[in-house]
Parts: C-alpha cells; structure tokens; sequence
C-alpha cells in the first residue's frame, strides 16, 4: 500500500511538507546571520564547508529526526543509504562559495526520497527572499502561493543555467565535453547563465523562471530538491545522457517538456562525454 505521492501508507505528504517548511522557516534567521562566513572545513580543491554549514545541518538533522522518525542524510555528516526506503536529504547551504563571498545566490535544499526517487522537495534561498517547496503530483507553491505548471517552451525561447565550468575537468563530464555543450547551447538557446548553485538553478527552472538546467553534479543532496520542485511543476528531468533521474544519476537536465526532448536531442548528437580530449592535450 502507498499513500499519495508514492510514500509507504502512513506517510502523507501534505503532513510531510508541512514539517519540513516549518523546520526551514526556523534556521533562516541563522542562515541569514553567517552570510559571508569563511571557510573552516576544506572538502578537496575549492570545496569547502563553514561552521554554519554544520551548525545548520545538525538543527535541521535532529528536528525533522524527532518530528518525522525518518532517517536524514546530509551532505556533511552523511546518513542513512539514499536508494532504498525513505529518506531526507538535507544541503545546509548549497552555494556555498557564494555565501561566503556574500552573494545573494545560495540556499538551504531538503528532499525526501523514496526507494531513490524524489517525492517533495524544498528550497530556501533567503537572501533572495523565495521558498519553493512541492511533492510529485501535488503542485509546486512559491512562498506558500501556487505557481502555475511550467510554461510550454521552445529551446531558442529558453534561459538556461548552466552547471560549473572548468576547461580541466576531468571524471565523466570533461571539460572539452562541457565546452563543446555551452557553445552549442550558446547558439540556440535564447540565453546562458552560471549562478554556482544547483539548487538555484533547478528551482527558478521550476518556477518558471529559467527554461531549464544543466548540472554536472552527481551528488544527491545537491540535486534531489530541485528534481522533486521540477516534477512538481510539471517538468521532466534526467540524466544528461537521457536516462531517468534517480539518487544514483551522476548529472541533472531539468526543463519543461519541450525544452527538455531538445536538450536531449541536442546532448545526444555531440556523442559520448567520455569520448572527448582530456583538456590537458587539447587546451595546454
């Protein structure tokens, strides 16, 4: 038996999302109070966490543990495994090399999963003064007011946000793949733009605001929010690659539904990622 949203019975997602909103309105003072905080836990090259980045995620981790009784994972501390059973999935401050410089792009992301995919989402971006939260099925709302489904685009008629760029990436997506997909999409969408945020990114896509998202990201924490918001609105998401969207994906495309079939159209005629020059003997 399920409940609506595809959570176990017993859960409803109403309920769920309304905890959830309650327990992020309740840190926003102290997020808001850190904005330019500096670097204090070093996460690999140009990573890194601040002391509100644990401060937050252990306050958001205990209250929706002793509210809900379902396990949280975060980005700083970890947690429960992400692809079987119910879970939250907290980001205490996703752009978190914005927050420290003190730009007004960067949030607080919580998703619930179930058995890997998304069921609600939230996303908190203070500084800008937006809240968006929705479960799959129910309906996106933006500041506690309904948004209307995501708009029927064309690509040439989208903004798009595009996900970090490096020549020298390397892993799965290098950077002459990267590269070679921001001139393309410099030359058919309406317009590019790179905001360092993920969960910004894929938020204002379900909004309406952008047409959609490209990330690179593979972390679940980063990109579960957003995949549940985009959902919400009615938006489809994938991996770049095209196959469906779960915890496991190791990259995001989020867009409303024409968008997102030119986008995959788009990806798939620049062949595979890993066939591409590592950028060490292309751009050297």
């Amino acid at each position: 038996m399920t409940s609506p949203g595809g959570l176990p019975a017993g859960l409803d997602p109403e309920r769920l999302l309304a905890t959830a909103v309650d327990v992020l309105d309740s840190v926003v003072d102290r997020f808001l109070s850190g904005v330019g905080a500096p670097s204090a836990v070093m996460k690999g090259h140009n990573d890194f966490a601040t002391e509100l980045d644990l401060e937050l995620e252990r306050v958001i981790t205990a209250e929706l543990s002793e509210r809900t009784g379902i396990g949280v994972h975060g980005e700083e501390f970890g947690g429960p495994e992400l692809d079987t059973g119910t879970v939250w999935i907290v980001d205490p401050i996703d752009g978190t090399y914005n927050y420290s410089a003190g730009l007004p792009i960067a949030g607080i992301l919580l998703a619930l999963v179930h058995d890997g995919q998304p069921v609600l989402g939230l996303t908190w971006l203070p500084m800008s003064g937006l809240n968006y939260a929705g479960f799959v099925g129910g309906g996106l709302t933006c500041n506690g007011k309904p948004v209307a489904p995501m708009p029927e685009l064309a690509l040439s008629e989208a903004m798009l946000a595009f996900g970090a760029f490096n020549i020298a990436s390397r892993g799965r997506y290098p950077g002459a793949f990267r590269l070679e997909l921001l001139g393309e999409l410099s030359r058919r969408a309406a317009r590019l733009r790179l905001f360092g945020s993920t969960g910004f990114d894929l938020a204002l896509t379900a909004g309406g605001s952008l047409g959609g998202a490209v990330s690179f990201g593979h972390h679940a924490w980063d990109n579960a929010a957003g995949a549940a918001l985009v959902l919400s609105a009615g938006g489809q998401i994938s991996d770049i690659e095209g196959r469906p969207w779960s915890v496991t994906s190791p990259s995001i495309i989020a867009a409303s539904p024409g968008v997102h079939a030119e986008l995959r159209q788009l990806i798939g005629r620049l062949g595979e990622p890993g066939d591409f020059e590592p950028p060490e003997e292309r751009y050297r």
